[in-house]
């Protein structure tokens, strides 16, 4: 009787150990399968956790910070996940177009972008060309400090921001 109580109970220790790894295995796979994604998925789902829903109180965005240009007529009252979340792909579409020709790092400037104007990044008559895409213009691709240099808001540096740029450069740089 005692026999048959003691492979019983190494039985179930086995089993419960095989679980368990497996679990663990399973739960590191996870933070890996966003590398699996295409780079646009991941950077629409970078943006969409970094920016959050808006909602009337942050007039003029809407959404998963979509800017209303003039003409649009989304409201926040009534925008659904789904719409916000076409809206974001589109956008993010479109300022990855702007940076096309900067081939594999279109993506990674197309997000940046989003988030602060493509006007800071390319320069206008306001602003100069940033020091990102002129190092870009020049070859060089170890743009890690002028990327996440863009971390200010009214002039003053911004934890969060900056932990926003270093999850957006790990996940959409491309070596």
């Amino acid at each position: 009787m005692m026999r048959v109580f003691m492979v019983i109970l190494c039985s179930l220790w086995t089993v419960c150990a095989v679980s368990a790894q497996n679990s663990r295995q399973k739960d590191m796979d996870v933070p890996a399968a966003i590398y699996r994604l295409p780079l646009i998925e991941r950077a629409f789902l970078c943006c969409r956790y970094f920016e959050g829903w808006h909602s009337e109180k942050s007039y003029p965005y809407v959404g998963w910070g979509h800017r209303l240009q003039e003409g649009e007529n989304y409201s926040a009252h009534t925008m659904t996940k789904r719409q916000a979340d076409a809206l974001l792909r589109k956008d993010l579409r479109k300022f990855c177009a702007m940076f096309r020709k900067f081939g594999k790092d279109s993506v990674l400037l197309g997000t940046l972008a989003f988030n602060v104007g493509p006007a800071k990044l390319l320069g206008s008559k306001r602003y100069p060309k940033s020091t990102l895409i002129r190092k870009l213009e020049a070859g060089d691709r170890d743009i890690y400090l002028e990327y996440t240099a863009f971390c200010n808001y009214k002039g003053k540096r911004h934890a969060m921001l900056l932990k926003r740029r270093k999850a957006e450069f790990a996940l959409l740089y491309v070596p």
